[in-house]
């Protein structure tokens, strides 16, 4: 025949436009045609829903991730340096030649202690970080997240004076606000001859902060670092030297040149050591959870396989005549394979969309169901944020799309196969 595409008396392409459109005649037939659009319905939500959902909490636990590494690091260090460096004149030294470690964006000697505080309706455990003014200036989690109040006078007067800057949370439970006094009781601040006694202090509140971590809004009270050194008993040194980088995911490499510029006495740590029972942890349950989800993808893809089977046998006759006017077992096999990966691309294309707008749009869906429903559907106190946090990470998204049409191909190889395989004389002797 002249015509190129003809599947008779002449050799159509692979894939060409005969063999497209008996596939997609296939997929819209009906029941009373031999079809089985029901099941390619259902088969093609399965695939839709499995795929957004694996992109939604794939994008929900790289945001969390993100959300959780900002504010952590935001609020603390990368690099810590202790031992004796820490002690006498030598620590304003070794700060500044840490200060001059290229990459570094902040070097701050810290003291952090336990102490009890006593507001005007409660009593609670708090962490006091004692901090220099600048350094409290330069940490713009905190100093930029100033609710009430201001950290004006934060560090001024003798010793530092006696402002200090609590958690939002911290302070709405112990009832107090900027300009209220606030009573510390530290466990070792006096030493005596019979040893440590508790030291109480009255301090002033200058301002409130909430860096919507309820880790830290709720425990932590920044205090100046000369009152810190008095008020716990650490004159003359302080706990650690806090490093911040300026990509904490390179820390682990600079520890050798802050080492370095410590002293060799220096002890160096990174926070990948400090909270790596955290880290690893979150890591576990991130790739545990997208194998699961996967899994779920694997089996809605199955589906694939029982939609096409009844089609193959449905359409026995027509593939007996298809044969016996000369299409090839490859022509038979494209086109139940072209009627099933159909089902796999348009519920991958369609669940990738769903996945994203639903990651981009996640903040008002969560707004509009906790207004719908009156509950919180994220507790800050729980998850430790107070939103759900969502970042599509594109590499992802492409693995979780090359494996749901792989598992759709996969899915439909088996069925295609047998369609090709059958027996035009068979077929027809049973029809």
């Amino acid at each position: 025949m002249s015509d190129p595409a003809a599947p008779i008396g002449g050799r159509a392409p692979p894939f060409g436009l005969w063999e497209r459109m008996l596939a997609g005649r296939y997929l819209r037939a009906k029941r009373s045609q031999g079809g089985v659009a029901l099941i390619s319905v259902i088969s093609f939500i399965g695939i839709m829903l499995a795929v957004a959902t694996l992109i939604i909490v794939m994008s929900v636990m790289n945001g969390f991730r993100t959300e959780l590494l900002g504010r952590i690091l935001g609020f603390n260090g990368h690099v810590f340096v202790a031992g004796p460096v820490l002690d006498g004149d030598g620590r304003d030294a070794a700060v500044a030649r840490i200060a001059k470690v290229p990459g570094v964006v902040q070097v701050a000697p810290i003291i952090e202690a336990q102490a009890i505080a006593m507001g005007p309706t409660q009593i609670s455990g708090t962490i006091v970080r004692g901090i220099a003014p600048k350094d409290l200036a330069a940490t713009r989690l905190v100093s930029g997240n100033i609710t009430r109040g201001s950290i004006r006078g934060f560090g001024e007067g003798e010793y530092g004076g006696d402002i200090i800057v609590v958690g939002e949370r911290l302070a709405q439970a112990l009832g107090v606000s900027p300009g209220d006094a606030l009573t510390l009781i530290s466990p070792t601040g006096g030493a005596t001859a019979f040893g440590g006694t508790p030291l109480q202090k009255t301090y002033t509140v200058g301002g409130t902060f909430s860096v919507g971590m309820s880790q830290y809004d709720q425990a932590y009270i920044y205090m100046p670092f000369a009152q810190a050194q008095l008020f716990f008993g650490r004159e003359g040194t302080a706990d650690v030297i806090e490093v911040k980088v300026a990509d904490p995911d390179k820390a682990t490499q600079m520890k050798a040149a802050v080492h370095r510029a410590a002293g060799p006495l220096a002890m160096v740590t990174d926070w990948t050591q400090r909270d790596s029972s955290f880290w690893g942890a979150l890591k576990v349950e991130r790739n545990v959870m997208r194998l699961i989800l996967m899994l779920l993808v694997a089996i809605a893809a199955m589906n694939i396989i029982s939609g096409l089977v009844m089609l193959v046998k449905n359409k026995g006759r027509d593939i007996a005549i298809l044969r016996t006017m000369g299409a090839g077992q490859g022509s038979i096999l494209r086109i139940f394979f072209m009627s099933g990966a159909s089902i796999g691309v348009l519920g991958t294309a369609v669940g990738l969309t769903l996945g994203i707008v639903f990651c981009i749009y996640i903040g008002p869906i969560q707004q509009f169901v906790e207004w719908a429903t009156g509950q919180a559907v994220f507790a800050s106190d729980v998850y430790f944020l107070n939103r759900i946090p969502a970042k599509v990470d594109w590499r992802e998204v492409a693995i979780i799309t090359f494996w749901a049409l792989a598992m759709s191909f996969l899915a439909t190889l088996p069925p295609a196969w047998r369609a090709s395989r059958l027996d035009p004389v068979e077929a027809l002797r049973y029809e």
